[in-house]
């Protein structure tokens, strides 16, 4: 099956190859997405997947990552350094979700979508930070909730209809998923901006780990739509 995939995979994005830039969420790193990374990578795309301040190898340790700004440096220099032609596909994974939202806001003229991946969604009319308030099963699940920049998070203006509301969304629902319920996904899609959504079955949180060749298939079908 994995082969089958594989070849359908390259055989339709050979002439459509698109820049993935994977954000994962609290207390992971950019390990977490090595078999998406090889799958999205053997589709012909190219893909970069960051550790966040203080996350997977990144250089700052936890004591030195003070705010949300630390946390979002690495993904707001790579994106900084990408040259103003060039755009790319912007992933992120449940808390990854807010991150990507700030780049949104930052640089919406390099993005061509970005995709929520049972992640964060926050609307432009209320502070990102009224999400992790909601959810209270993952902040209940997280192993550093100080991790999670509330008081950052909670200003007001962090994101704007002309900014963060320009680039187009994609959310992608996984059905099983423990950590951030699937009412509450669908509760944030109800609530937050215009998002295209997705869904993958039987898919738990970590989905990137048991269902890589779903979420590669659908990513890949995302990047076949985008100019």
């Amino acid at each position: 099956m994995f082969a089958l995939l594989s070849h359908k995979l390259l055989s339709r994005n050979m002439q459509n190859a698109k820049h993935f830039v994977l954000v994962h969420g609290t207390c992971l790193g950019a390990w977490c997405w090595y078999k998406l990374v090889a799958l999205l990578r053997h589709a012909s795309h190219r893909v970069t997947a960051l550790d966040l301040g203080g996350s997977g190898i990144h250089s700052n340790q936890i004591h030195e990552v003070t705010s949300i700004w630390d946390y979002v440096q690495p993904l707001m220099e790579f994106l900084g350094s990408i040259p103003e032609d060039e755009k790319v596909i912007l992933v992120g994974h449940s808390y990854g979700g807010l991150p990507i939202s700030l780049a949104m806001e930052m640089f919406p003229q390099k993005i061509s979508v970005a995709v929520f991946v049972t992640a964060y969604l926050p609307h432009y009319t209320f502070p990102p930070g009224v999400l992790i308030q909601e959810d209270l099963e993952l902040a209940k699940m997280l192993i550093r909730p100080s991790g999670m920049f509330l008081e950052d998070m909670n200003k007001e203006g962090l994101l704007t209809e002309a900014k963060f509301g320009s680039v187009t969304r994609v959310f992608v629902v996984c059905e099983e998923d423990e950590v951030m319920k699937e009412e509450f996904q669908r509760w944030m899609i109800e609530n937050g901006p215009n998002a295209e959504v997705r869904l993958i079955r039987e898919a738990g949180h970590m989905v990137m780990l048991t269902k890589p060749i779903e979420l590669c298939q659908c990513l890949c079908e995302v990047a076949m739509k985008t100019p």
